[in-house]
């Protein structure tokens, strides 16, 4: 386990795995402790002079033309917290929340929030513990920040409400910063908001996102490869030379991923056999095309993020040159888009990924294999309830692709008239992510079922690699009818373990 060392400059995705998944310490370097401190005196001087300053010595949002006296500033930013700790319904997974603070507090360590380094040391401290503040799905229109859940971080740093402490167990936050030797923050002047103001929860999720959709997309090219060898299906139209006459990148990676794969086939080229036809079906022919598209938006959507991660999104902000400034850049627009734009090509992968295992499943069209790749078909009904439930998630898939970020709901008093959804966005993706590795766990089911049961020809060396990983990992193979859930749900584990493409790769080298 590395420790993550927050400068000024921002971070990096693999940084935020690290803390969010893997549990890796967090420092503050020595950079950022001088940047806070020196953004912090430019607050104090603020602080001190009787003009009204916008977060220091005023209210919020649309109470923003009150003048806050000194002696009522303390309880103004201790306010904002408990306020807006207002979320509702099911608690937030815990890596979500690990992201969520990390981010916020690389944005603190920027040097352009005006928060004491003490405050920072004390976020350090509480994501070192292992202590979780519970956080609540509902509570974040995307605008002035992740409000409702960064409040409840925030409030954990008090030492108010409630966490989960490294057991995995939910009691007061105070007790749990007790036993950790953790003193809560007492807030002052600017620092109750500069917790609040970020699009650290939705970034968070873009990058695990991200993560896993980088596995899932490898997979669907393994299990389209699979399936077309399944089907007798020709690679002729994988060849690269086809595929640089239209330069998406992402769509020669996905050519050349399935080419790795099918290597050595026995089974593909027998179009002409004994039932002839000209082309593949687009499912089977255009899985390059279809994937790519999903991995060149993947790219985009990596670059937002990578200008994100390096943002520092607060509201006001001090620039270097001593003015604290108001500004937009809490709008979580930018990162909006791209979780919507992810969530339109899961829903199509995932699509694709369902017609071709119906192929492998209807007689007419799977070129010689039995009806729903039963074994008695008839007395066995085979498959033909794995595609259903298929269909059902691709449904779900396509329900959550309507994008969030075309929605606005005008919130406090129409001073926040215009808002980017882009956490409802975010929750949205996960979801979406989750349903697509079992989609694809269904493909590889029943591709490799269908490969299996080509008596007398051979399949290529990586796809008998796959077969013989999926059945040590407790996937059976053709017989009889059995209790197909304990079966769907080990695929989808060996798939979501990443699994499936470590065994391709034991062949083929690595995929692109």
């Amino acid at each position: 386990m590395h420790n993550v060392v927050v400068g000024t400059t921002g971070v990096t995705a693999s940084d935020v795995l690290a803390v969010a998944r893997a549990g890796a310490r967090v420092e503050l370097s020595e950079e950022a402790l001088a940047a806070l401190a020196a953004a912090r005196e430019v607050v104090d001087a603020l602080a001190a002079k009787p003009e009204p300053v916008y977060g220091v010595s005023t209210g919020f949002g649309a109470l923003a033309t009150r003048h806050i006296s000194p002696e009522l500033r303390a309880s103004l930013q201790r306010n904002i917290v408990r306020s807006h700790a207002a979320g509702m319904g099911p608690r937030v997974e815990r890596e979500v929340v690990r992201a969520l603070m990390f981010l916020r507090l690389k944005t603190v360590c920027s040097g352009h929030t005006g928060v004491r380094p003490e405050v920072a040391r004390t976020m350090a401290d509480v994501l070192n513990a292992g202590i979780t503040p519970v956080v609540h799905e509902y509570g974040s229109l995307g605008c002035s920040g992740d409000l409702a859940p960064l409040s409840h971080c925030a409030l954990t740093l008090m030492g108010e409400g409630d966490a989960e402490g490294p057991d995995g167990t939910v009691r007061p936050a105070g007790e749990l910063l007790a036993e950790h030797g953790i003193a809560p923050v007492e807030l002052r002047e600017k620092e109750g908001l500069a917790l609040l103001n970020g699009t650290d929860g939705m970034l968070g999720m873009l990058v695990m996102a991200l993560a896993d959709l980088g596995t899932l997309y490898k997979s669907a090219d393994i299990t389209a490869a699979l399936t077309m060898e399944a089907l007798l299906g020709t690679d002729r139209v994988l060849a690269p030379e086809l595929h640089a006459i239209r330069p998406h990148p992402g769509q020669a990676a996905s050519a050349a991923n399935m080419l790795a794969v099918l290597r050595g086939s026995g089974l593909t080229g027998h179009h002409q056999d004994d039932a002839p036809r000209v082309q593949d079906a687009y499912s089977v022919r255009c899985a390059p095309q279809v994937a790519g598209a999903g991995r060149d938006t993947m790219a985009h959507a990596a670059l937002v993020a990578e200008r994100e991660l390096a943002a520092a999104v607060d509201n006001p902000v001090v620039l270097p040159d001593g003015r604290v400034e108001s500004n937009g850049n809490f709008h979580g627009a930018p990162v909006a888009y791209v979780l919507d734009f992810l969530a339109v090509a899961v829903a199509d992968l995932g699509s694709i990924a369902e017609r071709r295992t119906d192929r492998l499943l209807d007689k007419n069209r799977s070129h010689g294999l039995p009806p729903f790749l039963a074994d008695d078909a008839g007395v066995d009904s085979g498959l033909m309830i794995a595609q259903y439930t298929q269909a059902a998630l691709v449904g779900e898939l396509k329900r959550l692709a309507v994008p969030a970020s075309a929605d606005s709901i005008p919130s406090s008093a129409m001073q926040e008239d215009h808002v980017s959804m882009g956490w409802s966005a975010a929750r949205k993706l996960r979801t979406a992510v989750d349903n697509l590795a079992r989609v694809i766990a269904v493909e590889l089911y029943a591709a490799t079922r269908a490969i299996q049961l080509r008596e007398g020809l051979t399949p290529a060396p990586a796809s008998r690699a796959v077969i013989d990983a999926v059945r040590a990992a407790g996937v059976q193979g053709p017989g009889p009818d059995r209790y197909l859930s304990p079966d769907l749900a080990a695929a989808d584990a060996f798939v979501r373990a990443g699994h499936l493409v470590t065994a391709a790769e034991t062949v083929t080298g690595p995929l692109r």
